[in-house]
C-alpha cells in the first residue's frame, strides 16, 4: 500500500501532478491517495521530501499444500476443434500425474465442444470439466480466466498446464496473479522433483542457459508449455473417464471487451507447424535470392519453407517462416537446415525433429552437434544437384 508521512508532506502537488492514474489529490494542503492507486512508485521516486512510501502487504495465511492434488491441463479449443497442444499437454500431464500417483484432469471451455471431451479422455484424461457456454463462443481474457480461476479454487489441483500459444500466454497469468501462484512460462521440459515439486525448465537469457524453477510455497503449480516440445498422449478408446459439466457465475462470464468476428491473418495459414518436412535457411543464404534454393527444395519434396531468426531479421523472408525461441516451435519426420549455424536459441524450435540434416561450410558449426546427417559445404552448390536430383527422380516417377 501506499503510505503518507503527514509530518513529513508539504502539500507541494508535485505527486498528484505526476500521477499518470489520478490517484493522488491534494486536500488541505496534504496529499491523500485513493483506490485508483497502481503502486507504480512514481510519486515515491519524485517526492523531493520523502512523504511517500510503499508497504508490502501482510502476508498471508502460509498455503495448505496437502488440500492440493492432481493434474489440470487447459484443453485449449479454437476454431471448431481441438488444439494439438491440447493433446501434448495430457502426454506430459499423464506423466507427472502417474509420477504422483494422482488423477489426471482438463478443462474445456467453448461452444459446440459435442465429442471433444470424450477426445480428451481417450487422450489420457481422468476427468474433463466441459464448459459449454455461448459467452465462450470468441476469447476474451477475462471469461476465461475466470472460469478458469472458479474451476481451481473448486478442486484445488496442485499442477496447471496450459500451452504457450496466444490464447494461453493472454489469460493464464491473470488467473496465476489472482490465485496468488507462481507461473513458470514457455516450459521445454517438465519433471517431478524427489521432494514432489514441480521442476520447471525454460530457456533464460536468451536461451544461451536452461534454468529450472521451482514454486514450493504457493499452489496450485502452474506453467505454459510450448507447442510441439512435448510428445502428445496416444488415443485409447478403451479409457473410460469422468465429463463435469462446470457451469460458472454467469457474472464471472461478462467481459468488458466485446469480440465482433474472428479471422485467419495469413500468417497463421502458413503450415509450418503441421508439415513433415521443413526445409529452412539462415544466414549462410546470404540475401533473399538464396530463399529461391530453399523454396524449390521445399516444394520437390513437398514440405515447408522456414528460416532462422538472421534471415527474418535481415528482411530476406516474413516473420510466420520464423523457427525458434521468438518463433515457431516445429516437429517434422525432416528437418533441413541450409546456412544456419545452430544458436540455441533456433534448437529450441526444432530439436524434437525425428531427421535432421544440416548443410553448412563450416566443419565446426554447432548444428553438426546435433544434426543426424551433415553436410559440410557450399550449400549453393549442393541444394542445386540435390534439386536436379529430385527433379530427375521426380520426371521418371512420372
Amino acid at each position: 500500500m501506499l503510505k503518507i508521512d503527514t509530518e513529513k508532506c508539504i502539500g507541494c502537488g508535485v505527486c498528484e501532478s505526476q500521477c499518470a492514474f489520478g490517484a493522488i489529490e491534494v486536500v488541505a494542503g496534504m496529499a491523500q491517495v485513493n483506490d485508483k492507486c497502481t503502486l507504480c512508485g512514481t510519486c515515491v521516486d519524485n517526492c523531493e521530501v520523502g512523504a511517500l512510501s510503499i508497504e508490502a502487504a501482510a502476508q498471508g495465511a502460509k498455503v495448505d499444500l496437502a488440500s492440493y492434488s492432481g493434474v489440470l491441463v487447459f484443453a485449449e479449443f479454437r476454431h471448431g476443434s481441438l488444439a494439438p497442444v491440447a493433446l501434448e499437454l495430457l502426454g506430459i500431464g499423464r506423466q507427472l500425474a502417474d509420477t504422483k500417483g494422482v488423477t489426471l484432469s482438463a478443462v474445456l471451455l467453448g461452444v459446440g465442444l459435442a465429442g471433444q471431451a470424450e477426445t480428451l479422455i481417450a487422450h489420457g484424461a481422468d476427468t474433463v470439466y466441459r464448459v459449454d457456454n455461448p459467452a465462450l463462443h470468441y476469447f476474451t481474457d477475462e471469461a476465461y480466466a475466470n472460469t478458469v480461476e472458479d474451476l481451481i479454487r473448486e478442486q484445488k489441483p496442485e499442477i496447471v498446464l496450459a500451452g504457450a500459444t496466444a490464447i494461453g500466454r493472454s489469460f493464464i497469468p491473470k488467473v496465476a496473479t489472482a490465485l496468488g501462484a507462481g507461473l513458470t512460462a514457455d516450459c521445454t521440459d517438465l519433471a517431478v522433483g524427489e521432494d514432489g515439486n514441480l521442476l520447471q525448465t525454460r530457456p533464460a537469457f536468451g536461451g544461451n542457459i536452461m534454468a529450472t524453477i521451482v514454486c514450493p510455497d504457493t499452489r496450485p503449480q502452474m506453467a505454459t508449455v510450448r507447442p510441439l516440445v512435448m510428445k502428445a498422449a496416444p488415443r485409447d478408446e478403451s479409457r473410460c473417464g469422468r465429463i463435469v459439466d462446470f457451469a460458472p457465475n454467469a457474472k464471472r462470464l461478462v467481459s468488458r471487451v466485446e469480440v465482433l468476428s474472428s479471422v485467419l491473418a495469413d500468417q497463421d495459414k502458413v503450415n509450418l507447424t503441421e508439415a513433415n518436412i521443413v526445409v529452412a535457411g539462415g544466414r549462410g543464404l546470404d540475401s533473399e535470392k538464396g530463399f529461391v534454393l530453399i523454396r524449390e527444395l521445399a516444394d520437390l519434396l513437398d514440405g515447408a519453407v522456414a528460416a532462422s531468426r538472421a534471415a527474418v531479421d535481415a528482411g530476406w523472408i516474413d516473420y510466420p517462416h520464423q523457427v525458434g525461441q521468438t518463433g515457431k516451435t516445429v516437429a517434422p519426420k525432416v528437418y533441413i537446415c541450409c546456412g544456419i549455424s545452430g544458436a540455441i536459441q533456433h534448437l529450441v524450435g526444432m530439436r524434437s525433429a525425428e531427421t535432421i540434416i544440416a548443410i553448412n561450410k563450416d566443419p565446426n558449426a554447432p548444428i553438426f552437434d546435433v544434426a543426424t546427417y551433415g553436410i559440410v559445404g557450399d550449400l549453393f552448390e549442393i541444394l542445386p544437384k540435390l534439386n536436379d536430383s529430385l527433379r530427375a527422380r521426380k520426371r521418371v516417377t512420372e
